[in-house]
């Protein structure tokens, strides 16, 4: 026979089948007629002699044999395969939408959240060599990091041969004008090797030139390409373009290139140089960027620059709060705070996806099992179980890729939901977009989920029961028994994952509930915040003059609040340089002093007193003004608030928190004494505290209440961010447009940011709300698949035991029985797959603690009423079927089939 197997290339095989078929239909004939001959010699009939060469030989295996040896028959093959799985859909489209629609979903949200994963996470910062950028911190004694002392980056800079560039930088909020209209801009203010570290050119004009930056120079300025479009008119001529920035005028010399705006998105950069230099080794002031040398390892760096941070604390001693440096990665140093719940989501999205596949394999195994006699009977004429599987994965695989087109469109989809409530601080959310990482990502999923679901199925369908089941024939009940307990297992497994979802979520619920009930110290409502960024008084003026630029701004605020205070339903006015829970409160040390110490006449002098420990703490740093405490209803426990005795010229007053009554004056009474927090804003004048008011929590509502001190912004006017608060008797959107009049009426170069209280408290649980929303998405999926499967399960066994029931209602059986049958299997997976998602969850939710506030991970109340839930699902969703099974007509049943 092996004659049959030669001949035929391979353009003919895929191009002309037809006649390679009929030379093959030819050649078995000519020897069935040989073989037939042979046997009629012998005495056979006709008749039989054909019959028996044709059992002898096979004829339909042979063809089989031979056409899975040929050139080609691979692809014709799976042509075919291809084309009967296409029919298969047809005919049940049913199924097929259902199938679709399920791997859709998981695939599309999967491949969402890993958008936001590869765009925030892994996606390579837009920057030359981005993974030899490093950001350093100074490390203190108790492994806390700052930011860079100026000496200390100076000493880092000059000692290190690890580093092709080291630079400092900072950025804040503040107005520019000379532009086409005022605007609030993120300024940043760069060292001279700030843009050789990012290896960035400007695209027109020039950088900044040794000359720029120097302490007194003339400012010059780079700005973002949107901001030279936007605001510049995209002038190719900058010798005419000047902006005036922190009250002084700098001249435009270079435009970047398009899409540069770090750090953070700064839109105009200034010489850092043109702000003095701080002597001091503990005022942490400025972040500090560098690149790696070429062949320099990261290790390597970190071990040098461990090295001189040890050499200079051994120097310096106490006068340097640095142990150590930290270099860490700078895309790791953006996107830390956002990576753990990132991860969460992508792995809870992951159990979604391994449920849509639960539930797509009931539905093959539900399919397989219907298929059962066809099967068989491929089986039976030739067809071997490599062919079999083939044919299960190339249906899979038209499942899955059809599901994973339509994944990748709601994808798409939701990566526009995704970024509309993302919390926004979230970083990188610009570079979140379905790309092609992301396209192959889904095209990698789709073909994982169509390989398992293939051979899962292939598996089941062709386990070798085959003769059985043509033998007892139309019935089809082969493996009946096995492929239900398959599908139990399937469903157990899928409630288990479901159910460690629903923790999840149950865990964040109620952490969110916990920090809505947190008292925050201050009203929320109807009170509407105006964020201005002021002029500095010019530090490198002569003291006379600063003391007048101070003054002159304090006359003008007092100015604005008095203007505020007559707009109609305005019922008070304050102001302070950094609002609670907005994120931006500064923090140092303080000393308290005692009345026979003199005043420190140099920063040299206060520092030499943070050494005596018993005087030192740590608190925030707020300047506000009379009416911020009465506006914002924070209680005054002890003395007095701020009042006109409280000039520039008089004896400065302080406020502080309970918290800090509590930490350093325990059992006495703090008034009058006094404490020096110069560090903080460069006024050494001693500040006498003469109140004592509520704690405000004002980095979160999750962190405690720090100790504050407060200093009236009338006495210390140097901050040039200022939050003014007004409390609106109703409706405070109203009162916005008089108080924009008001500022542009005093001054038309510092455009106002107005926001109610209520958005900022809001906006502090973007993140919280943004994890929360997604994970009970998720979860309500899963548990809508969950119950749609354990129904589909029970069902199709309750359809495939129908004879069964049939037969025992026939002998006596109750339909109460027959209720309690059904039921008990479906509750008995219910609790097998609640009883594991209970021990998953117990090992899975610790992994999220850093998301929860208030609530242990192992919270006995949400994880006892998620599984009173789940099994609650069960139950309803095993009852439908089990109530059909009861209303069996027993005559019916025995005809069945």
């Amino acid at each position: 026979m092996g004659c049959l197997a030669r001949g035929g290339s391979l353009f003919r095989n895929l191009f002309r089948r037809s006649r390679v078929e009929r030379e093959l239909d030819a050649e078995l004939r000519a020897h069935l007629d040989l073989l037939a001959n042979e046997k009629m010699a012998t005495g056979m009939s006709p008749d039989e002699a054909r019959r028996s060469a044709r059992i002898e030989v096979g004829a339909e295996e042979v063809k089989e044999q031979v056409r899975d040896v040929r050139a080609g028959a691979v692809v014709e093959q799976c042509a075919a395969d291809l084309r009967y799985g296409l029919r298969l859909l047809r005919r049940n489209p049913g199924f097929a939408a259902v199938a679709i629609l399920t791997l859709a979903l998981g695939i599309g949200a999967t491949t969402a959240i890993f958008s936001v994963v590869y765009g925030v996470l892994l996606r390579p910062l837009p920057y030359f060599e981005p993974d030899r950028i490093v950001e350093l911190r100074e490390v203190g004694a108790k492994g806390n990091r700052m930011s860079f002392a100026d000496p200390n980056f100076e000493d880092v800079r000059a000692r290190n041969h690890s580093l092709a560039g080291v630079a400092e930088y900072a950025w804040w909020l503040t107005s520019v004008s000379g532009g086409s209209e005022p605007t609030r801009t993120l300024v940043a203010y760069a060292s001279r090797d700030f843009f050789p570290v990012m290896q960035v050119q400007p695209t027109l004009g020039r950088g900044f030139a040794p000359d720029d930056q120097r302490f007194g120079a003339a400012p010059v300025a780079l700005v973002s390409y949107a901001y030279w479009k936007q605001y510049l008119g995209g002038a190719t001529d900058l010798s005419r373009l000047r902006l005036t920035v922190e009250n002084q005028s700098a001249a435009v010399v270079g435009v970047l290139p398009p899409g540069f705006r770090f750090p953070g998105d700064s839109d105009v950069w200034v010489p850092r140089e043109l702000l003095q230099r701080l002597p001091s080794r503990t005022a942490h002031n400025f972040h500090v960027i560098a690149r790696l040398r070429d062949n320099v390892s990261l290790a390597r760096a970190r071990a040098e620059l461990s090295a001189i941070a040890a050499l200079l604390k051994r120097q310096y001693g106490r006068d340097t709060m640095m142990v150590d440096v930290a270099a860490i990665p700078l895309q790791e140093n953006l996107t830390s705070g956002a990576r753990p719940s990132l991860l969460i989501l992508l792995g809870a999205v992951g159990f979604l996806l391994l449920i849509a596949c639960a539930n797509v394999v009931n539905l093959l195994l539900a399919q397989a099992a219907a298929r059962n006699r066809e099967l068989t009977l491929r089986s039976a004429l030739g067809a071997g179980r490599r062919r079999l599987v083939r044919q299960f994965l190339t249906e899979a695989l038209l499942l899955a890729t059809t599901g994973g087109a339509l994944g990748v469109l709601a994808a798409m989809w939701g990566v526009r939901a995704l970024s509309a409530i993302a919390p926004h601080d979230l970083p990188r959310l610009e570079d979140v977009a379905v790309n092609l990482p992301v396209l192959l990502f889904a095209l990698g999923i789709s073909v994982l989920v169509a390989a398992a679901l293939g051979i899962l199925t292939a598996l089941r369908a062709t386990s070798g029961e085959s003769p059985r089941a043509l033998a007892e024939g139309a019935r089809g009940e082969a493996g009946t028994l096995h492929a239900q307990r398959v599908g139990r297992v399937v469903i157990a497994a899928q409630l288990a994952i479901t159910l460690v979802l629903l923790v999840g979520a149950g865990l964040l619920g109620r952490s969110l509930l916990r920090v809505l009930s947190v008292d925050p110290g201050f009203r929320t409502d109807h009170i509407v915040t105006m964020d201005l960024a002021l002029p500095p008084a010019d530090s490198a003026a002569r003291w006379a003059q600063v003391e007048r630029d101070k003054q002159r701004r304090v006359q003008v605020v007092n100015e604005l609040f008095a203007r505020l205070r007559r707009l109609p339903g305005v019922q008070d006015v304050g102001a302070t340089n950094a609002l609670p829970l907005a994120g931006d409160v500064a923090d140092g040390t303080y000393v308290l002093m005692n009345p026979q110490d003199p005043v420190p006449g140099t920063m040299r002098d206060l520092e030499a007193l943070f050494h005596q420990s018993w005087r030192t703490g740590d608190a925030d740093y707020c300047a506000t003004s009379e009416g911020y405490f009465r506006a914002l209803d924070i209680p005054l426990l002890r003395g007095r608030l701020f009042d006109g005795r409280d000039t520039m010229d008089a004896p400065h007053a302080a406020l502080i928190s309970q918290s800090l009554a509590r930490e350093k004056f325990a059992g006495q009474d703090p008034l009058g004494h006094l404490i020096e927090f110069g560090n903080m804003d460069g006024d050494l004048r001693p500040l006498t505290i003469v109140g004592v008011v509520g704690d405000v929590r004002s980095g979160s509502l999750e962190a405690r209440p720090r100790p504050t001190i407060y200093v009236n912004y009338r006495q210390r006017p140097q901050a040039t961010r200022l939050m003014v608060v007004m409390r609106a008797g109703a409706g405070p959107a109203a009162i916005l447009p008089a108080a924009r009049d008001v500022v542009r009426t005093l001054d038309p170069d510092v455009p106002p940011g107005f926001s109610t209280f209520s958005q900022i408290f809001s906006a502090s649980l973007d993140t919280r709300r943004f994890n929360l929303i997604l994970i009970a998405v998720f979860a309500c999926t899963a548990l809508l698949l969950a119950m749609a499967g354990i129904y589909g399960v029970t069902a199709y066994s309750v359809a495939r035991r129908t004879r069964e029931i049939g037969v025992r209602m026939a002998l006596g059986a109750s339909a109460g029985s027959v209720l309690r049958l059904v039921l008990s299997q479906g509750m008995l997976t219910a609790a097998i797959g609640v009883a594991a998602g209970v021990a998953g969850s117990f090992a899975l939710t610790r992994t999220m603690q850093s998301l929860l506030f208030g609530v242990s991970a192992t919270d006995p109340l949400t994880f006892a009423g998620v599984a009173l839930l789940l099994a609650l699902v069960a139950f309803l969703a095993s009852y439908l079927p089990a109530r059909r099974a009861t209303r069996v007509d027993p005559t019916v049943a025995l005809r069945y089939e």
